[in-house]
């Protein structure tokens, strides 16, 4: 064998070698600042992605897991509340029944019909985008109480809109979640609710259009998600974002920030590697990890805290957001699946009247509506208890989680005609247990919910009252 035939195969050798080792970015040239600039951006940017896929991993793909509703495109409803033992999805709303969907829209579009709902009663459908934007709405507001037919296409369906289809609705993701909501009326009303449910349809668009299904979509190995605490420090965070953005092609207006994610080896599809980096490149990306969750603590101190910022800036479509990555950040953290604006909207209450942290161990509280104050809404609402630092439903001696306007026959009037809430852990006194809503024995939050807000609620013009704490004995 010659010298040059032993150099040849020489390099052949250690050029195979490096294409067999695991693609290296040029994270690995970073200054280690740069690398934790680029972590915290990326955790902003992936944070409601990820942790939109840990629910949906839960509801349609782990059938062992205690949370798990259907397979992808079958419906799911449930017709009753949730409760404090419902733990996949903070700040639950116990207002309406859900039913759920699951979409996988890679092989076909799906079509969901609505029955005819009577016009007294609130439903919608929220369609919510891998990176949780709220891209199409269906029910009372948006399409009104008639029934209808409404084609969902991922984004590679480039088909025309078929007959009998009142609307196609693109989602730009190949993965998306449909919650379905129907108002319950009271506890006599669950029936009603149930016949309303089972009248709700998904099926594939080829069973619609009676013709031979496509190729079924390739069998997707789900990546098992972190948990909601290892999403803020386990580097397997990484991993699970580049899982996925294969489902989530890269919008016009985010590719340079995509390449400038892919430095750092945010690479949809690829493994993030992070056990074969450096130590140095691994601390600055833990370092870069705990920077975007300090930097949600700030927003939510100085935005939401004060005021400045409410659920109404929070969650909507991409337009609506517009590059507002922290802010979808908070919505996520604060309350995933959010409505937009138009459809509901959520003043919460994180402190009191001055500016101080809520404790059910320490404090009594009142909310109070003078006369005419009531939340203005064309359909109805609510005030939720959330405890803390889970932010799920408080389990209580009277099972009630919210006070809501359905409510409001039975509640006790002040003498001027307004209505005072009790927000406390130990029951007030006999004559104001009907308008009391029970705190845990710690921290917590309240949030309400006006469904369908009137014009005053969206201007300004309708103020969400003080939350007041109450003199101690």
């Amino acid at each position: 064998m010659t010298r040059k035939f032993l150099v040849a195969a020489t390099l052949l050798t250690i050029v195979t070698a490096l294409m067999a080792q695991p693609e290296k970015s040029t994270a690995q040239a970073l200054a280690a600042s740069d690398v934790r600039a680029i972590t915290k951006e990326s955790v902003i940017y992936g944070f409601p992605l990820v942790d939109n896929y840990r629910v949906l991993y839960s509801y349609f793909v782990d059938a062992k897991n205690n949370e798990f509703k259907a397979p992808w495109n079958a419906l799911y409803n449930v017709a009753r509340v949730f409760t404090p033992d419902d733990k996949a999805i903070q700040t639950p709303n116990s207002d309406t029944p859900y039913s759920f969907l699951g979409a996988d829209l890679r092989a076909e579009p799906l079509v969901l019909s609505v029955p005819d709902v009577t016009k007294d009663r609130y439903y919608s459908l929220q369609f919510i985008d891998l990176y949780t934007y709220n891209f199409a709405y269906v029910g009372s507001r948006a399409t009104g109480n008639a029934a209808g037919n409404f084609l969902l296409a991922g984004p590679g369906w480039k088909g025309e809109k078929p007959d009998g289809i009142k609307e196609i609705i693109r989602s730009e993701t190949d993965f998306a979640f449909v919650l379905y909501r129907t108002q319950l009326k009271g506890p006599d009303d669950v029936e009603n609710v149930k016949k309303i449910q089972a009248e709700y349809r998904v099926q594939p668009l080829s069973k619609f259009l009676a013709e031979p299904a496509p190729a079924a979509a390739p069998r997707v190995d789900f990546f098992k998600p972190v948990t909601a605490e290892e999403e803020r420090k386990s580097l397997r965070f990484f991993d699970e974002l580049n899982f996925i953005l294969q489902f989530a092609p890269p919008h016009p207006s985010e590719v340079e920030l995509r390449e400038r994610l892919a430095t750092i080896g945010i690479v949809p599809g690829k493994p993030f590697y992070a056990d074969q980096k450096s130590a140095e490149f691994r601390q600055a990306v833990s370092e870069g990890m705990a920077d975007a969750w300090k930097a949600l603590a700030d927003f939510k101190a100085q935005e939401i805290d004060t005021g400045k910022r409410t659920s109404a800036d929070g969650f909507g479509n991409r337009e609506f957001l517009n590059g507002d990555y922290l802010g979808r950040m908070a919505a996520a953290a604060f309350g995933i699946y959010g409505n937009s604006k138009e459809e509901a909207i959520y003043p919460a209450y994180f402190v009191d009247s001055e500016g101080r942290p809520l404790d059910g161990a320490k404090h009594r509280y009142t909310l109070r509506f003078g006369p005419g104050e009531l939340p203005p809404v064309k359909a109805f609402w609510s005030l939720t208890m959330y405890e803390l630092p889970a932010s799920l439903l408080v389990a209580n001696p009277l099972k009630r989680y919210l006070i809501n306007s359905a409510m409001l026959p039975g509640l006790k009037r002040d003498a001027d005609g307004g209505i005072t809430l009790y927000l406390q852990h130990d029951s007030p006194d006999k004559d104001a247990q009907s308008n009391w809503l029970p705190a845990p024995a710690g921290p917590f939050w309240a949030t309400m919910r006006l469904y369908w807000p009137q014009p005053a609620a969206l201007d300004g013009k309708w103020k969400a009252p003080p939350l007041e704490r109450a003199a101690q004995n």
